[in-house]
């Protein structure tokens, strides 16, 4: 890649080097994330709430980084952002091909690509998985090539509306599962140009165009969020987007007008005509550039600069433009190509007997390398098992470039201990899975990264079997408090014993006065005092305080309270 012919370094009160030192300072802090996706290449669901939007987006931060350093001759710093910028690969998982959040080294689930979690700002998987621009010729090989790509989008444009997990008012605009309403969608729409089917792009785009905005207070299918739904209103109306912000290349979609010009600020005129348009003739057959033909389906800049005049022929079928490969247009990271962390796809980091591991990574071509409790680095060529307390520590190499090296401790739990939960807990607040409440592991402060246990409007009934009569001293229980987030204590916490199969009260009830305002996010630990008394179940009952108070910003909306619960310790 060759830089710019030029950088303005000095414009008025703007210098270059002072900008670029400010971009580089805000990525090379250690707060929201970014100290383990600096030391990783991503950031983990237990380490900061939206990991994988946030991966996504750092990923595309560092390459628009890498180019500022680049054109600024800048050969160290572009090294290292280049490679940054590849971080999307540690996120990808191969068998559902879904950006999804990873848990202790696992992927976060089960997995729903519909449901509305903290693993995704304000959106799903569906909608986050695309967000790949500054290289999506690498994305579409990780998907398995143009014709996986090409599929992919089929499938998010005709996806059903509907959503699983919390609500979210930001996914908006709906056509299938991609929500023009919230920005991580505006580029997707774009994207079968980069497979050969332009023609796909003009049909979405003019779908977009025509039905999700009109000219009414409400005229606009999300947030407006400064100026960005009308940006790429007012760039699609004229026929092309800035699918990559910062590459100098706009892909062409379908234009809205007859006829539009715009005054450039170097004072020349950039004028676009389509001829014979209509509702119907929304294809382009051909283009004409200053006179030329123009049979790719994107712009270069300096085309526009330059002004002139673009002419679009419509027609309302399909044609043959812009499909060849030497016309698609191309976003790609070539320099120093990273590899993929391994990730366990199969394998319980708690378990109670043994647990057989198996190991992936997002390419193909990598070989995993794998040591067991600090052993010597071995091949990984076929599943094991672990039946102890393990330090498992994993890399991948391709052709002698290693990935980062990740380490995962897996627990082994009393298994003479179990757990049966008589209410259900919410899928994208489940901590791990049935065991969670008894596997060792306790949740932050942050709701949101995954270590806690979460249950709405119903309460908590949990029952614990300790495999034989034992004599307790304490059981203990956690809550988390957020009201701001709807997560208030339960009102009252009941524990019960039984010997056998019949339970009894063993103790008074502890109550928690939940629905008193608080403005703090606190851990609250309800302790009840056996005095040694002999048991084999014991039974914990939560109440949920159920609506939300008056005086709650939820409460006219009939919210519903959540309880937060993580980690029953018997002593």
């Amino acid at each position: 890649m060759m830089p710019p012919k030029s950088v303005r370094r000095n414009e008025g009160n703007f210098t270059t080097e002072k900008a670029f030192q400010a971009m580089k300072f805000s990525a090379m802090q250690d707060k929201l994330g970014l100290k383990s996706y600096k030391e990783f290449g991503f950031i983990s669901v237990e380490e900061e709430s939206e990991s994988v939007s946030k991966t996504l987006e750092y990923a595309y931060d560092d390459w628009t980084i890498s180019q500022m350093a680049l054109a600024m001759g800048k050969t160290q710093d572009y090294n290292y952002f280049i490679k940054r910028a590849q971080n999307y690969k540690n996120v990808f998982d191969p068998e559902t091909k879904f950006m999804r959040g990873r848990f202790r080294n696992t992927w976060f689930a089960p997995f729903d690509p519909y449901e509305v979690n903290f693993n995704y700002t304000e959106a799903n998987a569906w909608q986050y998985s695309f967000y790949v621009p500054q290289d999506i010729n690498g994305f579409t090989k990780l998907l398995g090539g143009k014709k996986s790509l090409e599929y992919k989008l089929d499938d998010l444009f005709s996806a059903t509306k509907k959503t699983s997990g919390r609500s979210q008012a930001d996914i908006s605009g709906l056509i299938g599962q991609y929500a023009h309403g919230n920005e991580p969608s505006h580029h997707i729409a774009y994207l079968y140009n980069f497979v050969n089917k332009p023609n796909k792009t003009q049909e979405i785009v003019h779908q977009i165009l025509t039905e999700l905005y009109h000219n009414k207070p409400d005229g606009i299918s999300g947030n407006e969020d400064c100026g960005q739904m009308s940006a790429w209103y007012v760039f699609s109306a004229l026929g092309f987007y800035p699918v990559t912000p910062g590459k100098n290349e706009y892909i062409i979609g379908t234009p809205l007008f007859d006829k539009a010009t715009f005054n450039l600020e170097n004072g020349n005129q950039f004028t676009i005509i389509a001829e014979n348009l209509s509702e119907e003739n929304i294809y382009i057959t051909s283009a004409i550039l200053n006179g030329k033909p123009l049979t790719r389906s994107f712009l270069v800049h300096e085309e526009i600069m330059k002004g002139g005049t673009l002419i679009f022929k419509m027609t309302n079928s399909t044609s043959e433009w812009a499909t060849s490969d030497e016309n698609l247009p191309k976003t790609e990271i070539l320099d120093l190509p990273i590899t993929a962390i391994p990730f366990i796809a199969e394998g319980d980091v708690t378990f109670k007997n043994d647990t057989r591991v198996v190991l992936n990574v997002a390419s193909k071509e990598a070989a995993i390398f794998y040591s067991l409790n600090d052993s010597e680095f071995k091949k990984y060529n076929n599943p094991f098992i672990i039946s102890e307390e393990t330090l498992l520590k994993t890399y991948a190499e391709i052709k002698g470039i290693k990935s980062n090296m990740l380490a995962t401790h897996f627990y082994k739990l009393d298994p003479n201990i179990s757990i049966t939960l008589k209410t259900e807990y919410a899928n994208q607040y489940n901590a791990g899975g049935n065991n969670a409440l008894i596997d060792g592991v306790r949740g932050s402060l942050d709701f949101r990264t995954g270590a806690w246990q979460g249950y709405q409007d119903t309460d908590v009934i949990a029952i614990v079997d300790l495999g034989s009569v034992k004599a307790i001293n304490t059981v203990r229980i956690n809550f988390l408090q957020d009201q701001r987030s709807w997560i208030f204590y339960p009102t009252q916490i009941e524990c019960y014993v039984a010997p056998g199969k019949i339970f009894y009260k063993n103790q008074p009830w502890q109550y928690i006065e939940s629905e008193s305002p608080s403005e703090n996010i606190e851990i609250k630990t309800i302790e009840f005092n056996m005095n040694g008394y002999s048991t084999r179940y014991i039974k914990i009952v939560a109440k949920n305080l159920g609506d939300l108070p008056n005086w709650h910003l939820g409460s006219p909306i009939n919210g519903k309270a959540w309880i937060f619960i993580d980690e029953i310790e018997i002593k």
